[in-house]
This record gives structure tokens, sequence and C-alpha cells, in this order.
């Protein structure tokens, strides 16, 4: 018998194979692709036998898992059957697993007049919050990415993304020709759009801008939007980020646009929320989806107002 402690691990190996990788196994439970790795790893140390083999096109099913996956799949599927039903008593919880930039930068400013409207529901973000962790599956995933037709989505909105400097270095490139302003000042680069097939980095910026800047690759990375941000505020130089994310930062002095915002560029991804397919009847996740949806309009709105234009038609969505 496995010992309770590992319970978490055998959640983790059977929703990596259910769902084909750590990454997607992740976004289900509200932990890091690493996190959901290490599980494993600790159920193998533990077992002694190799479950998962990993390699370049991902993972696969190691011979010591083929019998037992079958049962292990059956007692996860009761398991959450259990869990619903029992969330249909307590029901004003919601568990929500998104991006920790979103949360940081959009939801978690906009949530407090949803939770003084709503005032019974409480919530876990990404493992935390005024409701406890469960196991089984969150109510809502929120990520920035593409459609995809296996998986639907709301999608609540594209992003505008366009450079943005501290207050005291866009007072400082103004003093130059707009062609000129970005030589000299360090560039930070945003893994977050890496993967966007808009090409939101600095090389594509820079070329379709007829701006000069030498060795546009160059420069600190950073994989979370509010670091860089931090890093901007405080002069250490320029990045491309989106506008959605900005209003606090913008209001609040911290952060600047030197340039125009014709010169901006819509990502091709969009923030997307998948709801569980089970939500049917669960009154307080419904609001939610209601709100998150209302609150996402209005965002978009507001970008396309401010960027003077609409975004592209993209045909996939």
């Amino acid at each position: 018998m496995v010992a309770p402690t590992y319970l978490r691990s055998l959640q983790a190996l059977e929703l990596a194979v259910r769902e084909g990788s750590f990454a997607a196994a992740a976004t289900s439970l509200g932990i890091t692709p690493a996190a959901v790795g290490q599980r494993v790893k600790a159920l193998e140390d533990y077992l002694g036998v190799e479950l998962l083999l990993r390699g370049r096109s991902g993972i696969q099913r190691a011979p010591g898992l083929t019998a037992a996956l079958p049962h292990l799949s059956r007692a996860f599927e009761e398991l959450e059957a259990a869990a619903r039903e029992l969330e249909l008593q307590r029901g004003h919880e919601l568990h929500i697993a998104a991006a920790s930039d979103f949360v940081e930068l959009w939801l978690e400013p906009r949530l407090a007049a949803f939770r003084e409207a709503h005032p019974n529901i409480r919530f876990c973000i990404n493992g935390e919050g005024d409701a406890p962790l469960r196991l089984g599956r969150v109510d809502c995933e929120i990520s920035f990415g593409p459609a995809r037709a296996e998986a639907p989505t709301d999608l609540l909105f594209r992003d505008y993304v366009l450079p943005v400097a501290s207050p005291e270095n866009t007072r400082r490139t103004a003093q130059q020709t707009a062609r000129a302003q970005l030589e000299g000042f360090p560039l930070l680069h945003l893994d977050f759009y890496k993967d966007d097939p808009a090409g939101l980095s600095w090389p594509d910026w820079v070329a379709s801008n007829d701006v000069d800047r030498s060795a546009p690759e160059r420069g600190m990375r950073f994989r979370r939007i509010t670091a860089a941000l931090d890093a901007v505020a405080a002069n250490a130089g320029v990045t491309l980020c989106g506008l959605a994310l900005l209003d606090a930062h913008l209001a609040a002095g911290r952060i600047a646009l030197p340039y125009p915002l014709a010169m901006g560029r819509w990502s091709e991804h969009g923030f997307r929320a998948r709801f569980r397919a089970d939500m049917e009847g669960r009154r307080h996740v419904q609001r939610f989806r209601d709100w998150l949806l209302q609150e996402s309009r209005a965002t978009a709105a507001w970008l396309h107002e401010t960027a003077g234009r609409e975004p592209p038609t993209i045909a996939a969505e």
C-alpha cells in the first residue's frame, strides 16, 4: 500500500498521463510543471520503479505503470465524482489556476468588487486564498495562448503590446529623435510573449517601426511581467508589455509610454478561461464566469479605444 503522503504524487502522475504533459497537469493542479515532475519523481523513488519515460517528444508511460494505470484512472474518476457531490453541498468555493501575472496585475485589483457583491464566495487562487486547497480539478483555468479546438475556452481579450519605460527614461528618450530613442538604453525581454506568432519581441518591433537599435536581441530576460515592470520602474531599461495589464502602473506614474500608441502591436494569442464542463447547476461558478466575461469585455473595449483600432481578425477564433 502506498503511503497516504503520496496521494498528491499519484494525482500528479495520473493527470500527467491523462493530459499528455507535465505542463498540462500543472495547469489543472495550479502548480508549476517542475513541481509535477518532482511529485512523480518522489513516487518513483519511493516505489523503486520508473513510471514515466521522459524525452524530447514529451512523456510516455513506462512498463512499470502499464498494469496499474487503469486502476489509477478509475480511482481518480471516483475521487472526482465524490468531490463533485461534496462541492454541491459546500457550494461556495471557487478554485482557480491562472497565470500569476494575470492574477496580480488584472484579476486581483478587480476581484474586490466581486467579493463585495458575493461575500459568501471564497477563493483559492493558485493554491492560496480564504478557501482551503483541495484535491481535484480547479473550477477555472486562465492562461495566455492560442485557441484550441480540443479544449474550448472563453476568449477574455487579446492584448496590445508596446514599449514601456520609467517616467525618467521616457523624459530622457524624448530628447532624441524618434528613430534614435532606443539606442543606448538597455532592452528588457519578456519570455511571456515569446511563443506568440505576432512577433512580440524587440527585434521584430525595431524592424517593423524603422527604429535604430544595435543588437536588439541582447539584454536581460524575464519570465514574469511583474519582475520586468519592477526593473523598468527602477530605470533598468525598456520592455515590451501588454497594455491591458498596465493600467494601475500607468495611473500610479510608475511607468510611462515612450512611443506613440500607434507603434504597438496586437497579440495573436489571448488570455483565455476554461471552466469545468460540470459547472452546470453550480450558480456561484456561473456568477463568477459572467462577471469575468463582463470585466473582460470592458478591458477589450478600453484597449480598442486606447489603441485607436480593432485587433486584426484571426481565422481560428
